[in-house]
């Protein structure tokens, strides 16, 4: 697992980017009209603001971890408590599971081949 990306969700995502572009922080890619991502100076972390589909813990604050495949990850992990579903994003795949005290542990692949 590598920590690749800081999660936080928005509620008005404008109003969120202009805030930290303000601070200095650079754009680094966005994903339509619900996601931007700014690169994080002295890190290949980057920070990433999205305007979440749900309210479940699956779109809770928190850390995203990239694995080469989730699906692989999923079933050597049977014990954990993965919240929602398995589903397909940009790239890959992407899951949530909940650590002992209840925070979400975000995690995603970029399996889709390349079209």
């Amino acid at each position: 697992m590598k920590l690749t990306f800081v999660y936080q969700p928005v509620k008005d995502l404008k109003e969120s980017v202009d805030f930290y572009r303000k601070l200095g922080f650079d754009e680094a890619w966005r994903e339509g009209d619900s996601t931007v991502a700014f690169a994080l100076p002295g890190t290949e972390v980057q920070l990433m603001l999205d305007l979440p589909t749900g309210a479940g813990p699956e779109s809770a604050p928190g850390a995203f971890f990239g694995v080469d495949s989730l699906d692989r990850f999923a079933a050597d992990h049977p014990d954990l408590k993965w919240v929602g579903e398995i589903i397909d994003v940009p790239g890959g795949r992407g899951g949530t599971f909940l650590d002992p005290a209840g925070n979400a542990i975000h995690l995603f692949d970029q399996s889709a081949d390349p079209e």
